[in-house]
């Protein structure tokens, strides 16, 4: 089992308490990081959750620091969470060598392949692990949780929505990776982590996942946000893709494009009020 989460440091923000956390993770095999927003309606009870996925070189901090979600979310009664991108520490060869794979860049799976499979395993950690650590261990409602995320976190979100609808009530994204068996950063991703096998990589894939559903997983809709201005827009995240799946499927989605945004934390920032308030109208409902 995992040791109950030791407290690193507390803030009020908003009324409420930014809190950041480590403990040791049985599914990772190691110390693993992440920081709780605990709205003022806390204190009264449990609260529904949002999980923030976070995305290539990111860790706990970056969007609780970032993206300007707590003053809504304390509005509206939401607690925040945000893990780490990967296990830290693993000591895997060559996982500190680029930026894209390896530390930083856990792509929210659980790696098949050795040496990765020891340590990476980051979908069974949130999933089976850091969920119910936390709906126990803090004032969260494990029936009310939802999740977002950014770029490579993007891509975590909807594939971790597809896999596990029981789980979460409500997914968006934030400039998506949407289709990574189709684009270089998922190609090099998965054949590292899940190895040669294409066919393998389909199950971790969000447009290949809503193409094969008859049925629509999140009928309240899925929201994702795209700028226009995006570099990474052509050659890796592929929103068009997951656009017609989601079409094909039957799965209301918006997909909201803006002239003059790029890949940052200030489009992020721009239209987090937005996806607050998708997520609080689906946990409620």
């Amino acid at each position: 089992m995992s040791t109950q989460p030791q407290l690193l440091s507390e803030h009020a923000c908003f009324g409420g308490r930014q809190l950041f956390y480590q403990h040791d993770s049985h599914e990772i095999g190691l110390p693993m990081k992440f920081s709780v927003f605990l709205p003022p309606q806390a204190v009264r009870g449990p609260v529904p959750a949002l999980l923030y996925l976070a995305g290539l070189t990111c860790n706990e901090e970056t969007f609780m620091i970032k993206a300007g979600a707590q003053r809504l979310a304390a509005e509206l009664g939401l607690a925040l969470i945000a893990p780490d991108t990967s296990p830290r520490g693993a000591n895997v060869p060559g996982e500190a060598d680029s930026w894209d794979f390896g530390t930083g860049a856990g792509f929210y799976l659980d790696a098949t392949q050795a040496p990765w499979s020891s340590h990476y395993r980051m979908e069974s950690y949130l999933t089976a692990e850091l969920l119910p650590l936390l709906s126990s261990a803090l004032p969260i409602d494990a029936g009310r949780i939802g999740i977002f995320g950014h770029s490579m976190g993007g891509h975590g979100a909807l594939t971790l929505a597809l896999r596990h609808p029981g789980l979460f009530k409500s997914v968006s994204a934030f400039a998506p990776i949407c289709a990574p068996s189709q684009c270089p950063w998922g190609q090099k991703a998965f054949a590292g982590y899940l190895g040669a096998d294409e066919s393998g990589w389909l199950a971790h894939d969000a447009t290949a996942l809503m193409t094969g559903l008859r049925d629509a997983p999140y009928p309240g809709g899925i929201l994702i946000d795209q700028g226009l201005a995006d570099q990474f827009l052509a050659e890796q995240l592929h929103p068009h893709l997951f656009e017609a799946a989601c079409a094909s499927a039957g799965q209301p989605l918006t997909l909201r494009r803006h002239a003059g945004y790029d890949h940052s934390y200030y489009f992020i920032a721009t239209f987090m009020a937005e996806h607050i308030g998708h997520h609080a109208r689906l946990l409620e409902a």
